[in-house]
């Protein structure tokens, strides 16, 4: 097998030749691998050619030089590969834009007024540690006075562990705090648009996901209130 058949690749670990690798011959036989692969059979395993069976050997080892033109012919085709993979890989996260996960540490609770956003809240620490607390932008973004006994906020909470989090809203779930009754579930998040755009997330402390969350957890954004 040679590197300039239609089959580029190595015969053994199945990864693309590169440039130095299409010019190895390793064996007289002809049969071409890489020489990741060579230097493996000669180290760890019997030291033969996979195709003829005879010794490798380092006076055989023959360099077939590459022409310029075939070198920039090689590197064309490299880059218009690489752009072809990049879009595969943009448009298989594509779908995720919509989908919503359920994170197992983080608890939503409804009916606290804002004297509870805050990490040091026993109401919230009784459970486990607290890693964060975050008001909800849709139930309130700015913080609402305490005097104001009528008027409550949506609150995210991460605990350090999914079972505290599980006990967070076991115990708060349906419970009367001030005059309201708190509801408590398990929060959603969205996938960050720079993991959606393969890039890193210049943002340490972003909220949302970059790695591919559970199947079982995950939830089309238009269908999530029916699931």
């Amino acid at each position: 097998m040679f590197a300039d058949d239609e089959d580029c690749d190595c015969p053994l670990c199945m990864e693309e030749f590169d440039l130095s690798d299409r010019g190895f011959r390793p064996c007289p036989c002809g049969y071409q691998i890489c020489r990741f692969c060579w230097h493996h059979i000669k180290e760890n395993l019997n030291g033969r050619c996979p195709a003829c069976r005879s010794l490798y050997s380092e006076q055989t080892v023959q360099f077939v030089p590459i022409s310029q033109d075939e070198i920039a012919r090689l590197k064309k085709e490299k880059k218009v590969k690489d752009r072809r993979q990049k879009g595969m890989e943009l448009s298989s996260r594509k779908h995720l834009s919509n989908t919503r996960v359920v994170q197992k540490n983080l608890m939503y609770v409804l009916g606290l007024t804002a004297k509870y956003a805050n990490e040091e809240a026993d109401l919230f620490r009784q459970f486990g540690k607290v890693t964060k607390i975050v008001i909800s932008k849709r139930h309130g973004s700015q913080p609402v006075s305490e005097d104001d006994g009528q008027s409550t906020i949506g609150i995210y909470v991460t605990y350090n562990r999914k079972e505290d989090a599980a006990k967070a809203i076991n115990g708060l779930d349906g419970i009367t705090k001030d005059g309201h009754v708190l509801r408590a579930s398990y929060g959603t998040t969205k996938y960050c648009t720079y993991y959606l755009s393969h890039m890193p997330c210049p943002n340490s402390s972003c909220m949302y996901l970059h790695e591919q969350g559970e199947e079982s957890d995950s939830y089309n954004k238009e269908n999530l209130s029916i699931k």
